[in-house]
């Protein structure tokens, strides 16, 4: 069974929470390097540093971008949209 989906279902929708995240790279470690993290520790992510991030919604990759500035918060600026449909 398939429900048409009209503008009145997808306004219910739209107003639902999800979980936006930004993912600057990752690295696997040992437990042992882990247990060892401290103040000052640094680590060392797989992506170079110009390369873009990626946004996640609720786990799922919808785009990619560039860390921004924006006085004194990060943002990132939208560079590429992953499937779907882009606004003209």
């Amino acid at each position: 069974m398939s429900a048409a989906v009209s503008p009145q279902n997808l306004d219910l929708v739209l107003d639902v929470p999800v979980n936006l995240s930004i993912e600057l790279g990752s690295c696997q470690l040992p437990m042992r390097e882990v247990l060892q993290l401290q103040v000052g520790s640094v680590v060392q992510l797989d992506k170079p540093a110009d390369a873009p991030v990626d946004l996640l919604v609720n786990g799922k990759l919808i785009a990619r971008g560039e860390v921004v500035v924006i006085e004194d918060r990060f943002g990132v600026k939208i560079t590429e949209v992953i499937g779907g449909t882009q606004p003209a």
